[in-house]
């Protein structure tokens, strides 16, 4: 279903490109303009109930291809050493863990995905660390170990969130 949250989402595609820029300003800009279309894609389709499954799909896409390709690229740069890079990955570790789960105890086809405070929050930090990479802030190396306690606790709580609608069904 073609929608506006949906055509928000799917512009962090080609507006990951512009983070190529060498200049600061527009990649500050680029990452602004993300945070800011990642946050009014989900208030869209909520407010004006126009959520669909096409869109629990391309918003969570869209955020991942985003932030892989500006880890790359600032890995690329050697502004971002491999092993920090994994850290901001860990809730995605934490998802594809759970999904192995799932798959394990045959309701992986039965779960419906939902989004979750630990993902708010870990995108909100990816989204925070990455500017301030980008203007050249220094990240103390034990705010990348929040990462993975963010990421773990993404984990739990998505066991939690089964537990729970397990409960209601």
């Amino acid at each position: 279903m073609f929608s506006l949250p949906n055509f928000i989402s799917i512009l962090r595609l080609p507006l990951a490109l512009g983070f190529l820029d060498q200049s600061i300003a527009v990649r500050a800009t680029v990452l602004i303009l993300a945070m800011l279309s990642d946050g009014l894609d989900g208030y869209l389709a909520r407010r004006y109930k126009s959520t669909s499954r096409l869109g629990t799909f391309l918003d969570p896409f869209a955020d991942k291809f985003f932030v892989f390709f500006v880890l790359g690229v600032l890995l690329h740069e050697g502004r971002l050493l491999p092993w920090e890079a994994l850290t901001m990955l860990c809730r995605d570790f934490s998802v594809m863990i759970f999904a192995v789960y799932l798959l394990w105890k045959g309701t992986f086809g039965q779960y419906q995905y939902r989004a979750i405070w630990c993902g708010k929050l870990m995108t909100t930090l990816q989204f925070a660390v990455l500017l301030c990479l980008t203007c050249n802030i220094t990240i103390p190396p034990l705010t990348y170990f929040l990462f993975i306690a963010v990421g773990l606790m993404a984990l739990v709580e998505l066991y939690l969130q089964r537990t729970k609608l397990k409960m209601e069904n």
